[in-house]
């Protein structure tokens, strides 16, 4: 009998193994395709179509964190889907709910994964950005965007976000190099949407803008 009791015990515990092994497994692949999805509608220029992809997003990101709330990946991408239907109609602070959602799924990832680097890069630039008020803090920010190009010498978003943010404390000098290194990021990655967008900050600092 304690043989078969010690056997059903095995059994019992294998089927909770194998049952968590397939939920994890079911949220990364729920968080793939979530953020998967927010990419996909960055892409997209018709607002409805884009709003749809975000939307489908954020209800697959919500899934894949019931599931596994220990995953840095499901909580980025559910940060990803909510911040771009935050700007679908222009980047605005109208929902400070929705704001402090997005910023508490931000500050999961890097609970969970302290060298996430997109979570890393995403926080550092709302750091910059936001006011004071709402949390940003833009020394704090520039300190997390300068150790994201240290992790990831090609991060090409995180320079010209500090290229600006250089620019705006008034040191122009540091401001041009790091928009130029970001210039020939994107000509080495054969970019030429991100090309043209270094361009165009390049030439706004040397004039003085």
């Amino acid at each position: 009998m304690r043989t078969l009791a010690a056997w059903l015990t095995g059994v019992a515990l294998a089927v909770l193994s194998a049952n968590a092994v397939a939920a994890q497994e079911s949220a990364a692949d729920l968080a793939a395709k979530a953020l998967r999805e927010c990419e996909a509608g960055r892409e997209l220029k018709d607002r409805d179509a884009r709003k749809a992809r975000f939307d489908e997003g954020q209800r697959t990101a919500e899934r894949a964190v019931a599931l596994d709330d220990n995953s840095a990946a499901a909580h980025f991408s559910l940060f990803c889907n909510i911040g771009e239907l935050m700007r679908i109609d222009g980047e605005n602070l109208r929902s400070v709910f929705a704001l402090r959602r997005m910023m508490a799924e931000l500050d999961r990832t890097l609970e969970l994964d302290p060298h996430h680097v997109d979570a890393m890069a995403s926080k550092g630039t709302l750091l910059i950005r936001l006011p004071r008020l709402l949390g940003g803090d833009a020394q704090k920010g520039e300190a997390m965007l300068r150790e994201v190009i240290r992790l990831d010498p090609s991060a090409f978003n995180s320079r010209l976000t500090l290229a600006k943010a250089c620019n705006d404390r008034g040191d122009r000098t540091e401001a041009i190099a790091f928009a130029t290194r970001a210039l020939e990021i994107a000509k080495e990655q054969n970019r030429p949407e991100k090309v043209a967008e270094a361009q165009t900050c390049l030439g706004e600092l040397r004039a003085g803008r």
